[in-house]
């Protein structure tokens, strides 16, 4: 190579000395240059020539590389190799479900006994997530209403009882003055009896007299016994209806007493207070103390820590690999470092249609967790792994180092700076991952998203 730059230089050389030599054409005598410039083209000239021939020298030098590759090329091809790892391969498949407890006592706020009463206004409410013992109050209302109820209603009674008190002493009176009248009357009666008796002695004026006198005091008499009885009954009448009022005015005051008691609700188990999400200001936000709730409205529970369980959704596609008692892998998606080991208890006999797709359906899964913590509340969201197939001590291999051709598996295998195809015989396989049977050994070095 350097002995035909050698010759391009002289041929060169050759040539341009020839074309100095030529005589000038006719005309005004050229006025010579000075030595010195002279000196100075020709030394540019050199740098050029010298130039040309370092570049010619450098793509020969690059072209007769054995590898023909860049540095930067050299570093892709390392980032797109694997190692054959011997480990515990295992398949697994995600879903993606909600924490819920196994053991939780729901409140609800109360239902008030009585009419016209509306919403209820909470001033006193547990922490969520805080531990709660039997009997610890969890929360209290505002029971000024159900106060103003019982004095109301008290009074009302109090008033009715001195009603009946009167009643009964007007009609006791009553009583003793138409038994008096009764009496007078039954006198009368046989005071006109007697008279009669001188019908025969008297004349006959006067035994008319005494006749007229005895119907007359027969007539009062009777009318008398009978009025006695229907006044008698008017009389327990009236007082009835006072009792039926006094009784109603107790009712409502012992409605309203237990309305009061209502207010406060206390723990009827140990565990952890959980506080549920209602609609307010447009949007879900945790029940805090100053909401308003509806009678009936449950809006905390008490949860046991210890049981707590997974419920998600599983497509109908991946019912085949699923079954009872299978080991899966919990973890929360707001707390990433927790991670508990739990089993699929049972699944729904009958699918249900997705709301996204008439043609899709899902079962749903109960998943228990082992283990507790204090971040381990309902209502969390929750991604669940579950174990479908473990292969231990298996040559893994990525899947996107295997590539198939003529209905056969290969590999490219690194073999000093090359890669070599080698057919391999495949075993299990995940989303991501391949198990390799035999065709390649532990710590060899494959190309990945290799192609024939």
């Amino acid at each position: 190579m350097l002995e035909g730059v050698k010759s391009f230089l002289s041929s060169s050389a050759t040539e341009v000395a020839p074309a100095r030599s030529v005589p000038p054409a006719p005309g005004p005598v050229p006025v010579p240059e000075p030595p010195l410039r002279n000196k100075r083209s020709r030394v540019l000239w050199w740098v050029i020539v010298l130039a040309v021939v370092a570049a010619i020298v450098a793509l020969v030098l690059r072209g007769s590389s054995p590898s023909g590759k860049t540095a930067k090329q050299a570093n892709g091809d390392a980032a797109r190799t694997a190692i054959v790892e011997q480990k515990d391969f295992i398949r697994r498949l995600r879903a993606h479900g909600i924490v819920e407890a196994v053991e939780s006592r729901a409140i609800a706020a109360p239902r008030l006994s009585g009419q016209g009463l509306g919403t209820l206004i909470i001033t006193k409410l547990v922490l969520n997530g805080s531990t709660v013992h039997r009997g610890d109050v969890l929360v209290e209302f505002d029971r000024q209403a159900q106060l103003r109820v019982v004095i109301d209603k008290e009074a009302e009674y109090r008033d009715l009882v001195e009603q009946i008190k009167k009643k009964e002493a007007d009609q006791a009176a009553a009583l003793a003055a138409d038994e008096t009248q009764l009496k007078q009357a039954e006198d009368a009666l046989q005071t006109a009896e007697l008279e009669m008796k001188k019908n025969e002695i008297v004349s006959r004026i006067d035994a008319e007299k005494n006749q007229e006198n005895l119907d007359q005091a027969r007539a009062t008499f009777q009318q008398l016994k009978e009025t006695f009885n229907l006044k008698r009954r008017a009389a327990q009448a009236e007082l009835k209806v006072l009792q039926i009022q006094r009784d109603r005015a107790l009712t409502a005051m012992k409605w309203a007493q237990g309305n009061t008691q209502k207010m406060v609700i206390h723990a009827a188990t140990n565990g952890v207070a959980v506080i549920n999400s209602m609609w307010k200001g447009g949007s879900f936000s945790d029940v805090q103390e100053g909401d308003e709730v509806r009678p009936g409205f449950p809006f905390m529970q008490v949860v046991n820590p210890g049981r707590m369980q997974v419920r998600a959704r599983m497509n109908q596609a991946d019912i085949g690999d699923l079954s009872v008692g299978q080991n899966v892998r919990i973890g929360l998606d707001a707390y990433p470092e927790l991670s508990f080991s739990g089993t699929l208890q049972s699944l729904s006999a009958v699918a249900q249609t997705s709301s996204f797709s008439s043609r899709m359906r899902y079962l749903v899964g109960l998943y228990s967790i082992n283990g507790s913590d204090s971040r381990l509340l309902p209502d969390l969201s929750s991604a669940v792994d579950i174990e479908i197939a473990r292969q231990p001590n298996a040559l893994v291999v990525p899947r996107d180092s295997v590539f198939s051709e003529n209905g056969h598996a290969y590999v490219r295998v690194k073999n000093g700076s090359d890669y070599e195809k080698r057919e391999v015989r495949l075993g299990a396989a995940s989303n991501v991952e391949q198990v390799v049977v035999s065709g390649v050994e532990k710590g060899a070095v494959l190309l990945r998203d290799a192609t024939s």
